[in-house]
């Protein structure tokens, strides 16, 4: 049977589906989306789990449309804002990853502002992959190993330099959506992950899909190659 499932991870898909579907703007998905965050982090927040992980918005999502790229920025920057202060009453971690460029600098600032007031608090971990790309982290991580002076790796050794490199391999990685890809997310993190695919869209996730996942984790073998 699996262990203990320390991280579960969030490739949050199927916003613009979910709302075309009912007719709605499709910005209204990714609207609906993000409040399904609060619901997933609620029902984890007293359970085994100590790091949740949520795909946000990914360096290829800037080929989108100047209208639909503005109304993430605003909330992603909304659900910062609102997530900050639940994180201080209940103990919540922040974590950010991802790269600053080209994000707005005030809307960057006020993403580290949020994890820097966070820092300390020691309940669940709440990281948001915000401009994120799996090889892009592999990338940076290799460009700070050898501005470290790193002359030879070992995968423990490269780890040291991934973003927020405290922060452990994905023991399961949900997709909503149907979409049976990982995307880039975490790429380092994943390498033995377990995967659980989801046909519903990420709007119609609620805490009680984020309980199954665990129970589904721990119908699991894990075997990590033996």
């Amino acid at each position: 049977m699996a262990s203990e499932l320390i991280h579960l991870g969030f490739i949050a898909d199927g916003n613009r589906r979910w709302a075309r579907a009912r007719g709605l703007p499709t910005l209204e998905g990714h609207r609906r989306g993000f409040d399904r965050v609060d619901k997933i982090v609620d029902a984890l927040m007293d359970t085994e789990v100590k790091y949740v992980s949520f795909f946000v918005f990914s360096t290829e999502n800037w080929d989108r449309s100047p209208e639909e790229i503005n109304y993430l920025m605003g909330l992603i920057g909304k659900k910062i804002d609102s997530l900050t202060k639940k994180a201080k009453k209940n103990n919540l971690r922040i974590v950010l990853m991802g790269r600053p460029e080209p994000v707005d600098p005030k809307l960057w600032q006020r993403l580290l502002k949020s994890e820097a007031e966070t820092k300390d608090n020691t309940g669940l971990s709440v990281i948001f992959c915000f401009n994120y790309g799996g090889q892009w982290e592999i990338a940076d991580a290799a460009t700070s190993a050898i501005a470290a002076g790193e002359t030879s790796l070992t995968p423990e050794t490269f780890a040291k330099y991934l973003y927020h490199p405290e922060v452990p391999a994905l023991d399961m990685v949900v997709r909503s959506s149907g979409e049976q890809r990982i995307s880039g997310f975490q790429l380092w993190r994943s390498a033995y992950s377990e995967f659980w695919f989801l046909e519903k869209n990420f709007p119609d996730m609620d805490g009680d899909d984020a309980l199954a996942a665990i129970e589904e984790f721990h119908g699991r073998q894990r075997r990590f190659g033996k």
